[in-house]
């Protein structure tokens, strides 16, 4: 964690983030500040995470009232529950009194919120209920926790935390046909893993839009993953046979399998495994006898969705796994992944972890290793944007073409123009 934000003034900010926007080069990589400058880095804070609608993780983290997460973004806490009618809620993190945070860990179970510095008490709709020595003149009712904006999309839970929030519904209406066989909210997690990239959120982001660099880096991976990311790509030979042939089983299931027109917001397409594969496991093999859903076939392949800024999904036939990146600094991401299954199957009968987590363990290892040496590449003084193959990095330009939307829309919002321009 950088602590130099406070330091850093306004104008300091967007001068460096105008002076890098105008470096950059279509379809290049960017300018070096963006990987590596704290100014950059806390624009990215202000105009992205906290703007946009970032993914917390799966909903059936919550199946209970009262059930609640925790996730920081850089330095602002949430807290995500479920509410005593169902509701899923989502506040501030931070006490109504002096500020303390209500709660530390990372997920948990409460009938109240109670702060443990000075026991203000909150329920769960965020109303503050008990306090202790205010006296005759305090209201309480004018202390609610601060709420914070919060949606489940067919199971995927996000929060933004904009005064007023972007549209999120032309997402979820591309991908809910998607993702809705694959019952997400009857699933259960089973395996958790949290990692820490010594590198820039851009570059982690960068690195999985892509698999041009899976041929050389992610074996595991390759066993079951299909490289081509567009169904009428007839680069990939049999893998586009392959996705001819599944295409047909999925119509004939009413499944959708087409590229939704996610702009560069989003992304979301059905993507067939290798021949003989039927899951992202070491061996190809299912990594769960129980079925998702009410699913009867487990050669579905699996559901690839992306949206900006942070969080990609496999929904297969069988589990689904999502990933989270938050950033930690300029130079520091951390990245969570989880692996779902059936909200009934039973571990040692219909799963076991390590065959089922072992593919992504692995990847997102070599992943972390490609991510970090990129970002010590762009320290170096050498270093000098590259040119992306619109052929096999496509979506890293789709990416980019929406991160440099984002930040000069951010630039041109009232009160965020250059010095010289006031």
């Amino acid at each position: 964690m950088i602590d130099t934000g406070a330091r850093i003034t306004m104008d300091a900010i967007k001068n460096a983030l105008r002076g890098a926007l105008d470096d950059c080069q279509d379809g290049y990589s960017l300018p070096q500040a963006f990987y590596n400058d704290d100014a950059i880095f806390m624009a990215d804070l202000q105009a992205i995470f906290q703007k946009e609608w970032i993914f917390v993780g799966p909903e059936c983290e919550l199946p209970n009232a009262g059930d609640y997460v925790t996730l920081t973004i850089y330095d602002t806490p949430i807290i995500v529950l479920r509410d005593h009618d169902g509701v899923i809620r989502a506040f501030h993190n931070s006490c109504r009194h002096r500020g303390s945070r209500l709660c530390d860990k990372t997920r948990g179970h409460t009938g109240r919120l109670v702060c443990p510095y000075h026991q203000w008490t909150y329920e769960l709709s965020g109303a503050l209920v008990s306090t202790r020595y205010m006296g005759d003149a305090f209201d309480q009712d004018k202390f609610p926790l601060k709420p914070v904006h919060v949606t489940s999309v067919e199971g995927l839970v996000y929060i933004c935390l904009a005064e007023t929030a972007p549209d999120i519904d032309t997402f979820r209406a591309a991908v809910t046909p998607y993702i809705k066989p694959h019952a997400p909210q009857r699933t259960k997690i089973v395996h958790e893993s949290v990692i820490v990239e010594e590198a820039n959120w851009k570059l982690v982001i960068e690195n999985n839009r892509e698999c041009y660099h899976c041929a050389g880096n992610h074996p595991e991976l390759l066993v079951s993953l299909v490289e081509m990311a567009l169904p009428n790509d007839a680069r990939f030979g049999d893998e586009f046979r392959i996705m001819e042939e599944k295409g047909k089983l999925w119509d004939s299931l009413g499944l959708p399998h087409a590229p939704v027109d996610g702009g560069t917001e989003f992304r979301c397409i059905r993507l067939p495994f290798r021949d003989g594969a039927y899951s992202m496991t070491m061996d190809g093999k299912p990594a769960s006898k129980k079925l998702l859903g009410d699913l009867i076939e487990p050669d579905l392949g699996s559901v690839r969705a992306f949206r900006i800024p942070n969080n990609w999904h496999h929904f297969l036939s069988e589990m689904t796994i999502h990933f989270r990146v938050l950033p930690l600094g300029p130079n520091k991401t951390e990245v969570r992944t989880t692996w779902c299954v059936h909200e009934d199957a039973v571990e040692g009968w219909d799963y076991d972890i390590e065959h089922l987590s072992r593919v992504w363990i692995e990847t997102n290892d070599q992943d972390k290793r490609l991510a970090e040496e990129n970002q010590r590449g762009t320290k170096s003084l050498g270093y000098e944007p590259g040119p992306y193959s619109e052929i096999s990095e496509f979506m890293i330009l789709n990416f980019l073409d929406w991160y440099r939307g984002a930040m000069e829309n951010w630039l041109r919002e009232p009160g965020r123009q250059l010095q010289a321009a006031e």
